[in-house]
């Protein structure tokens, strides 16, 4: 087990900060049974996690963004960033870079699906997981790997959770989070915003960038894919238990978010 001051090879630090003391410009961090504190934290390296098994979520600024198995984020250097999750086991791999190239695509958050040229590349690198010394290889490698992210990117926005900052809102949103499972009324919704119908919608619209009908589904696609991890239910039941009247409009309703039918795995 990694050493409770270190975290993906770097040293914690107080106020959530992490000291880089390591002198190569790419360090690889391979993870099985993952297991990481809930504290904010930043450091001055960009950050690719690749999500081999289970599913985490990255809260950063107004946004938490979901990151499902066999898929990556990339998060630029000193960005304050926290993870959470709630899957039975998480395995995966972080590579932090010092240096990145200068484009627009390395200064923004991204999450996508790996493909499958990105995956055996991601496999590959794990030979040098937790080495702190480079070699003529890995270095050729890792920035070929780097380079090649922007061609590899197909950002799902739809896996990006807006946090709205208007108190107003967030009650409403803590109440969907709390009966996802059931007809939500948008009257219901109006009262405990203390606002109309037409206000709410124009305001939650405004201020996250998504309709509340849209926030609902994504919120209940979520809710699946923890129950889907557990491996417990098959998915009749997961879509009866999040709401859904059928088997069919769940799988037409997660291929929207997620870009591919839901699984439950052996």
């Amino acid at each position: 087990m990694q050493n409770d001051k270190t975290k993906c090879g770097l040293i914690a630090a107080s106020g959530g900060n992490y000291i880089d003391h390591l002198s190569i410009d790419a360090f690889v961090w391979y993870q099985q049974d993952w297991k990481h504190d809930e504290h904010e934290h930043s450091h001055l390296r960009h950050q690719l996690t690749y999500v081999e098994e289970g599913y985490q979520y990255f809260h950063i600024a107004t946004k938490t963004y979901l990151v499902p198995q066999h898929h990556v984020i990339w998060i630029p250097s000193a960005l304050s960033h926290k993870i959470t999750s709630e899957a039975n086991t998480v395995n995966l791999m972080t590579v932090l870079f010092k240096t990145v190239p200068d484009m627009d695509f390395y200064k923004d958050v991204h999450v996508f699906p790996a493909p499958p040229v990105l995956r055996e590349m991601l496999l590959y690198a794990g030979k040098w997981s937790k080495i702190s010394t480079e070699d003529g290889e890995q270095e050729i490698f890792l920035a070929a790997m780097l380079n090649s992210l922007p061609f590899f990117c197909n950002d799902n926005e739809a896996l990006q959770i807006p946090v709205p900052s208007d108190q107003r809102l967030i009650s409403v949103c803590d109440y969907i989070n709390a009966n996802y499972q059931y007809h939500l009324n948008l009257n219901v919704l109006a009262i405990k915003a203390a606002l109309s119908i037409r206000s709410l919608q124009r305001i939650f619209k405004k201020e996250t960038g998504i309709t509340l009908q849209k926030y609902m589904q994504l919120i209940r696609i979520l809710k699946s894919i923890a129950l889907i991890d557990s491996k417990r239910y098959t998915l009749t039941q997961i879509a009866y238990m999040i709401g859904y009247q059928s088997l069919s409009a769940f799988t037409s309703s997660y291929n929207t978010i997620m870009k591919q039918g839901p699984r439950v795995g052996k």
